[in-house]
């Protein structure tokens, strides 16, 4: 069965069963590999992907659910949105492996927020683990993303 969506602003067709996690069509059938595999729960955030511009996860959302909608994976912000930027100006990757999610949660808000308090930060975040426990750096990343243009 064809399955037609938005990815990153081009229309894509994948011939997968409708309830394959887009997490796999995304790495494996399309090969963004950006989006990563944390715990197949949804509850690290390391899949975290915009779906019509609100922050979900990829291992729990059918590709089925999708169709006719607009999927952005990280290669999506292009690497140079805000957040991005302010990822690497104030150095906030440690390991790396869940910043991917991060930054989607992170653009999610500030797309929703645009000038987020503490309290406003650690709650839209709190599903997004990072294991090195950059949450300071990445608290202070997402003000400074705040401030730009």
């Amino acid at each position: 069965m064809k399955i037609s969506f938005q990815l990153n602003g081009k229309r894509t067709s994948v011939d997968v069963a409708p309830d394959t996690p887009l997490l796999w069509v995304v790495r494996d059938t399309l090969g963004m590999t950006g989006t990563k595999f944390g715990c197949g729960k949804a509850l690290c955030g390391a899949c975290t992907v915009h779906l019509n511009g609100m922050a979900v996860r990829s291992c729990q959302t059918q590709v089925g659910s999708v169709a006719g909608q607009k999927v952005t994976t990280i290669e999506g912000l292009g690497g140079n949105h805000k957040v991005q930027r302010a990822w690497m100006a104030l150095d906030v990757p440690q390991c790396g492996y869940c910043q991917s999610g991060q930054q989607m949660q992170a653009a999610a808000l500030l797309a929703n927020n645009r000038n987020p308090n503490d309290q406003d930060i650690d709650a839209w975040m709190s599903g997004n683990i990072c294991r090195c426990g950059t949450y300071p750096r990445i608290r202070a990343a997402i003000k400074a993303a705040a401030k730009m243009s």
